[in-house]
C-alpha cells in the first residue's frame, strides 16, 4: 500500500474501502471485516448510509489497533450548520463507536456548509478529528473556501473515473494543497466499462483486471480511490493494484475516454439539490 501526505502532515492510505450502498447491517460489518482482513485501512462511510454501526462493529472485532486505521465518515445536508454539525458529529462517533474520526467531511456543498465549516475547524483543532475535509466541491466552490476559511481542506472526494476526469478540478486542488479522493471510481459499472474493449486489451497485456487497470490509472493521476464491493474475491482484487504501473502511453489512451461531465450526478440541476435537501438521515 502507498500513503499520500495531506497537508496538514497526515498520512492517508491512497486505496480505502467504500460502503456506498451496502445498508444491510450484516453484510456491511462482513464486507468491512474482509477487508480489512484483506489489507484495507482506510474505511469511508457517512451518516447518509445508514450503516456507520455496521462499521463501528467490524472496527471493533477486526483486532487491528486503532491508530493503524483510517476512518472516513461525512456529514449530510439536514446537519449542514454550526450547532447541527457539533451534534451530527458526535451522534457519528458514537455510531462508529470511536474516540476521534481521522477525516470528517461535509458530503454536499449544499445549505450552511459555512457554519458547519467552523464547527468542523473547532473539533479538528480540539484533536477529536485528525483531518477536515469536503465531497463534491467543483472548482470554484472549492476556491472559494479555501479563500475564505481558516483550515484549507485536506480532501475533496469528488467522482473520478475514465469518463469523467475532472482535470480542471484536479488542478484547482494542487493550487490549494487539496487532496483528491475518487468515489465511483469505477463509474459504477456504467458505459459497458468492464467490457470495454480497450481496457479489456489493456488488462490483458498487463495480466490484471479491467478494474485494476481503471484503479491504477487514478492512482497514477495522484488520486485516493475508495472502490467498493461486498465480494470477497472482488474486494482482494481491487486491492492488488500495487504491482504493476500504467505506461504513458496507456495512461493517454485511458484521458482520451473523457465525456467531460458525469452521467450519474447532475449538481447543477435545481431538480437534484431539492432531491439532496429532502433525504434524511434522522427524523
Amino acid at each position: 500500500m502507498e500513503f499520500t501526505t495531506l497537508n496538514n502532515g497526515i498520512k492517508m492510505p491512497m486505496e480505502g474501502f467504500g460502503v456506498f450502498q451496502v445498508p444491510d447491517p450484516a453484510q456491511c460489518e462482513q464486507a468491512v471485516a474482509d477487508a480489512i482482513q484483506a489489507g484495507y485501512r482506510l474505511i469511508d462511510t457517512a451518516a447518509a448510509y445508514f450503516n456507520e454501526e455496521a462499521v463501528g462493529a467490524a472496527i471493533k472485532r477486526c483486532g487491528v489497533p486503532r491508530e493503524e486505521l483510517f476512518i472516513t465518515t461525512k456529514l449530510w445536508v439536514q446537519d449542514a450548520g454550526y450547532e447541527e454539525a457539533k451534534k451530527a458529529f458526535q451522534t457519528s462517533l458514537d455510531k462508529l463507536g470511536l474516540e476521534y474520526l481521522d477525516l470528517y467531511l461535509i458530503h454536499q456543498p449544499l445549505g450552511d456548509y459555512y457554519g458547519a465549516w467552523r464547527a468542523m475547524e473547532e473539533l479538528y483543532k480540539e484533536g477529536k478529528i485528525k483531518a477536515i475535509g469536503v465531497c463534491n466541491f467543483y472548482p470554484e466552490r472549492l476556491a472559494d473556501l479555501c479563500l475564505t476559511a481558516k483550515v484549507i481542506p485536506a480532501v475533496n472526494q469528488v467522482e473520478l473515473h475514465p469518463f469523467f476526469q475532472q482535470e480542471n478540478a484536479l488542478a484547482t486542488m494542487k493550487e490549494f494543497g487539496v487532496q483528491p479522493q475518487a468515489w465511483g471510481p469505477l463509474a459504477e459499472g456504467k458505459h459497458g466499462i468492464f467490457t470495454n474493449p480497450m481496457l479489456t486489451e489493456m488488462a490483458e497485456k498487463y495480466g490484471k483486471s479491467v478494474a485494476q487497470v481503471v484503479l491504477r490509472w487514478n492512482t497514477q493521476r495522484g488520486v485516493v480511490i475508495i472502490p467498493k464491493s461486498v465480494h470477497q474475491n472482488r474486494i482482494v482484487e481491487n486491492l492488488n493494484i500495487w504491482d504493476f504501473e500504467l505506461s504513458q502511453e496507456d495512461m493517454n489512451k485511458i484521458a482520451a475516454m473523457d465525456l467531460g461531465h458525469s452521467e450519474i450526478v447532475d449538481h447543477s440541476s435545481p431538480e437534484f439539490v431539492k432531491y439532496l435537501h429532502g433525504a434524511k438521515v434522522h427524523e
